[in-house]
Formats: C-alpha cells, sequence, structure tokens
C-alpha cells in the first residue's frame, strides 16, 4: 500500500532543490525532553538547514497558560507565525532534531489546525539531512514579516481535561498515547518530577518512535504504519484524540494517522502534564485493555 496524503512529507532530495524558493519558508522545529527550547536553539545556532528560521514552541503559544507550548489562540498564532515571514501563500517545511517526533509534526498540526495545509514535515529531519553530508548554516537569516491569518480555530481541534474524563464513559472516540510502552504501562518513570505512573483508562498505545525507521529518523512505510496502528486496536475510521507527555508526540501519531488517510486527529493539548499531576484523574497501569 502506499500513502494517502503524500502531501504531509518531503524528501531531504526535495528540500535541497528547491532551498531559497520564492513563498518557502523552512523551519526548525526541535525541542528536547529534558531541556525544551533552549537546547534545541543553541543546537540551531551551532548549524542549521541554511535560510531555516527557529520555531520556539514555547514562544509560539498560549502566553497565559501555565503549561508550555499550549496552543494559542488564532490572533496569536497569526502574529507569531507572520513575524517568521510565513504568509498565507506560504509553502512551510518543518523540520527538528529527529525526523519529526521533536515537534516539527506539532508545527504541521498547528498549520493544519489554524487551516494552512501547505505545510509538510522534512522525512528524516536533521538526522537524515547530515548523513547525507547537506549543507548547514550558522548564518541567521533576515526575515521580513508578513501577514498570515488563520481561517479557522486551531482549538476545536484540542481536547481538554474534561473532555477526556467524559470519553471515559461515554467512548465517542479512540484515546491513543504515543508515549513509551514502559511510561504508558506505568513500569518505567516520567521525566518530569511529580507526575504519576499509568495511562489514561482505556487508551491505547503508539509510542511515537515506533512510527520511525531506528537510524534513519524517516517515517515507516504506509504498511509498516497500518501495521503498528493495527497492533494496537487504533481503529482509523474511528474517532480520534492523542495524548502523550505535554502534547508534542502526540501529533507524529497524527501525522502517522494522515499519512493512512485520516485527517481529522484531535490533541489532547495537556496530556499527561495535566492528567498525571491531577491527583483526582483516574489512571491505570499495565498495558492496554
Amino acid at each position: 500500500m502506499n500513502y494517502v496524503n503524500l502531501d504531509a512529507l518531503v524528501s531531504t532530495e526535495w528540500l535541497a532543490n528547491h532551498l531559497g524558493d520564492e513563498n518557502l519558508v523552512v523551519v526548525d522545529a526541535s525541542f528536547f525532553v529534558p531541556g525544551g527550547t533552549a537546547p534545541a536553539k543553541e543546537q540551531y545556532d551551532a548549524g542549521h538547514i541554511p535560510g531555516a528560521v527557529f520555531f520556539d514552541i514555547n514562544d509560539i503559544a498560549d502566553p497565559n497558560a501555565a503549561q508550555d507550548h499550549t496552543v494559542p489562540t488564532a490572533s496569536v498564532f497569526g502574529q507569531k507565525v507572520g513575524a517568521l515571514g510565513i504568509g498565507n501563500d506560504t509553502k512551510v517545511i518543518a523540520y527538528d532534531a529527529a525526523g519529526g517526533g521533536c515537534a516539527a509534526a506539532r508545527v504541521w498540526w498547528m498549520f493544519r489546525a489554524y487551516g494552512h495545509d501547505n505545510v509538510a514535515v522534512l522525512d528524516g529531519g536533521l538526522t537524515k539531512w547530515r548523513s547525507e553530508n547537506k549543507p548547514l548554516s550558522a548564518d541567521q537569516p533576515q526575515i521580513g514579516a508578513k501577514s498570515f491569518a488563520a481561517t479557522q480555530e486551531a482549538l476545536e481541534m484540542v481536547r481538554s481535561k474534561d473532555d477526556i474524563k467524559n470519553n471515559i464513559d461515554a467512548a465517542l472516540y479512540q484515546v491513543v498515547d504515543a508515549r513509551s510502552a514502559g511510561r504508558f504501562a506505568g513500569t518505567d518513570p516520567e521525566p518530569k518530577a511529580g507526575l504519576r505512573s499509568g495511562h489514561i483508562p482505556s487508551s491505547l498505545n503508539v509510542p511515537f518512535g515506533s512510527l520511525f525507521v531506528s537510524d534513519t529518523k524517516t517515517i515507516r512505510s504506509a504498511d509498516d504504519l497500518q501495521a503498528q496502528f493495527d497492533g494496537a486496536g487504533v481503529d482509523l475510521n474511528a474517532p480520534m484524540a492523542t495524548t502523550c507527555g505535554s502534547g508534542v508526540t502526540a501529533c507524529t501519531v497524527a501525522l502517522g494517522a494522515y499519512l493512512l488517510g485520516k485527517d481529522d486527529v484531535a490533541i489532547y493539548d495537556g496530556s499527561w502534564v495535566d492528567w498525571g499531576s491531577d491527583p483526582e484523574t483516574p489512571i491505570e497501569t499495565g498495558p492496554s485493555k
């Protein structure tokens, strides 16, 4: 089988041939756990794909939220991405240090949630780009601001803690957790202090890392992606919301589902930071039931 939605990915060869194209903006969306955006920005400053701008997911976020990189309003998103030289006619290519699981997929999901479909993830990201000895630059690009107007409200594709609580009994949609099997089962500790271990009751587990070829960090073939979802008991024809540690790698699972034709995946933005820190939320441990 082939990917259904080919538009979500571009190859390193394609990007190398299109660097400098008019109305193309490349964004470095790297983000590390632990560490966040600070070490990612240091990596960017040391060497990035030529012409790329740094997309700080903690800055392009709701400034009033208690949690980092919370999805902002459409007006905040438009102002912030416009300052990066991105307009409504811009083709956006997002990459990160891990093929897409390090916030490039999060950027891809946000643009689509705001109605901007002309966005793709660099398959293999910085890992594959470097392995092919393609050029890097430490130069800071000169950015001319553009106007970006969101055509829809991303918050409509965001699920809250109350939404997820209500869904445990209502079962209106599948909840798919992108964390590792150990974190999902509660046998491995959470990287953030103060969080309980386990998972949301009745949720399913598709570890985001299972969607990548380990050495190249490229997305697996359509057949392999389908096998990962099937093995976890996920029905791609049914409604779905994804979750993870803090709302980043949940978008990687959404990207994998999109490649197979599912274009309506919602995100539990608070994810385990929100759920696991609340002593009143129910938790299960062990493998998915």
